[in-house]
């Protein structure tokens, strides 16, 4: 036996309990949830209903690590639950109004609405949903059905026998930050299954090393992101009302045409907005600052009025996989597949990834089940998963815009230009197929740089550590950081003359920081992460990894 390539905090040498099951879910999204409620019922249907189904998630409790912002297309939900409305289904406010708000530096803006709206911004049927609540909701759903849910279990490594996966080993608790056994040291167990789901979201630590290790990504684009600062805020009742089921989009200021992005305001209840800003991360600028430049959006007059008399009640930072159909990785192979953001599904044109993903385990369940009753787990029985991806409505969906991020690489203009013509040619545009780009091989030298860092205040504008202390975000001090710096020399011999040390930008949770006086390199504050996966994406030198922490770690996204 063996593990998947990818840096492991465990212990070695430790001797580990084992639990046996017939499918294994990592991660506890709505793609890996829907996947374990699907698959039940199947398996019930065809005689197995003693077949075990267990959902394993790294946060303390199911939601907590789950973030969007979110408008959900309905159709996913509506094929997993017919009746959803009927079972409780968590809706904030059903879409009433949309339009895309262009903010100008100059304090002004221009609507965009009825009519006026481009067309993948349209969100009449469409549901405002807090995602947290929506998992909690799956995950109660899935236990009435027999499906085994266990927050707090973080899977550390993936268990392999040759090239087919076996399961994963949970993480080591108990470690001292020296990488010593503390008196309540736990050793992880290895949890073993015929069939594993990696559901982890987008840039999925396990999933990233099976990639690599299997070649999943050979022949496609390299898969590009984004990533989203969200708050959700309480605003004066008599603003709130006006906005109840509004969903309005941003573009312009403070990104002009410099980069791939915007902003968000839905108006949940009479009382809540989310607020949001969203940049691609192959912005050349080396002091690209997703958080600086969302306080920067709140700044401006249109958002700022919105907020006025407000207060923030939570914070979250999360990335999204932007790189479309031709960016996925093969989905399957010996005893394993891929689901949800973890294998890009999301339509970037129209920012909504929740159908997508549901759709993606349902699929997956089908397979999965399939194989579990053949007794045949290897490649080219899970590979019926990638078959039904093909002929499903989601790869239509995604085949639609299958070159929308990619033909912006070329600038706001160039972008706008081929996506109109895509419209019109069923998503191929200018050409039948855009290759695509690493983001971090887009990074410029700082001596180019051109963003401005914004002004804080104690009001709507705050820091990155007073946002951070919305998110909830605790881990336990004394652990091995789980941010880890391959080669410290590289920060401060290259990095620093080269690119300015840009972690300290980019990271939305101030977790890296290079203090003046001291020339021995970065500071990590690795209890203040809120697992977004933005340094192991953008770091120029790939000279991050990201690795799980203890069980129960991270942020709180408590209706979020």
């Amino acid at each position: 036996m063996s593990t998947a390539p990818g840096r492991s905090l465990n212990a070695p040498d430790v001797e580990r309990d084992e639990l046996e099951v017939d499918l294994l879910l990592v991660g506890a999204g709505p793609a890996n949830l829907a996947c374990a409620i699907h698959a039940r019922r199947l398996l019930i249907e065809r005689g197995k209903e003693d077949a075990t189904v267990l959902v394993i998630d790294k946060a303390e409790e199911i939601g907590h690590h789950t973030l969007s912002g979110a408008v959900m297309n309905p159709r996913g939900i509506s094929e997993l639950f017919e009746d959803w409305r009927e079972r409780g289904f968590p809706v904030e406010s059903e879409v009433t109004d949309d339009a895309l708000v262009v903010l100008r530096g100059n304090g002004k803006h221009t609507r965009l609405g009825g009519i006026f709206t481009p067309p993948q911004l349209k969100n009449h049927g469409n549901l405002i949903v807090s995602l947290n609540r929506v998992v909690r909701w799956l995950a109660a759903q899935a236990e009435e059905l027999g499906v085994e849910v266990y927050p707090g279990f973080a899977a550390s490594e993936v268990l392999m026998d040759g090239e087919r996966v076996t399961g994963v080993q949970t993480r080591d608790s108990g470690l001292a930050a020296d990488g010593s056994r503390k008196a309540n040291f736990e050793p992880g167990m290895d949890v073993r299954a015929p069939l594993t789901v990696f559901g982890e979201g987008p840039r999925g630590h396990l999933a990233k090393g099976l990639i690599r290790r299997l070649g999943l990504d050979e022949g496609r684009n390299p898969q590009t992101f984004g990533t989203g600062i969200k708050e959700l805020w309480e605003v004066p009742a008599e603003r709130g009302r006006e906005l109840v089921g509004t969903v309005l989009h941003t573009a312009g200021h403070p990104l002009g045409t410099d980069g791939y992005g915007g902003g968000w305001i839905y108006g949940l209840d009479e009382e809540r907005l989310s607020l949001g800003f969203v940049v691609g991360l192959d912005h050349h600028d080396a002091a690209l600052d997703p958080h600086g430049l969302f306080v920067r959006f709140k700044q401006h007059p249109f958002v700022a009025r919105l907020l006025e008399g407000g207060k923030v009640l939570r914070y979250g930072a999360k990335t999204v996989p932007e790189g479309g159909l031709f960016a996925m990785p093969r989905l399957s192979g010996d005893g394993f597949c891929l689901v949800g953001d973890t294998a890009g599904f999301l339509n970037a044109s129209t920012l909504k990834g929740v159908h997508l993903a549901i759709k993606s385990g349902m699929l997956a369940a089908e397979a999965l089940v399939d194989a579990l009753v053949t007794g045949d787990s290897s490649a080219g029985a899970t590979a019926r998963y990638d078959e039904l991806f093909e002929a499903s409505w989601a790869h239509e969906e995604l085949s639609r815009v299958r070159n929308w991020r990619q033909a912006f690489d070329s600038g706001l203009v160039a972008g706008m230009l081929d996506a109109g013509i895509q419209m019109v040619t069923g998503g191929r545009g200018l050409v039948e197929r855009r290759p695509g780009h690493a983001d971090h091989t887009t990074m410029r030298p700082v001596s180019e740089s051109r963003m401005t860092a914004p002004a804080f205040d104690d009001g709507a504008c705050m820091d990155k550590l007073t946002d951070v202390y919305h998110s909830g975000a605790v881990h336990e001090e004394d652990q091995p950081s789980h941010l880890l710096i391959l080669d410290p020399a590289l920060c401060v011999e290259r990095c620093t003359a080269e690119y300015g040390n840009p972690c300290r930008h980019f990271c939305p949770a101030a977790v890296y920081e290079w203090p003046e006086e001291d020339a021995e390199g970065v500071r990590i504050s690795a209890s203040n992460c809120v697992h977004c996966k933005t340094c192991d994406i953008a770091d120029p030198y790939e000279n991050i990894e990201w690795v799980v922490p203890e069980g129960g770690g991270g942020p709180k996204y408590v209706d979020m």
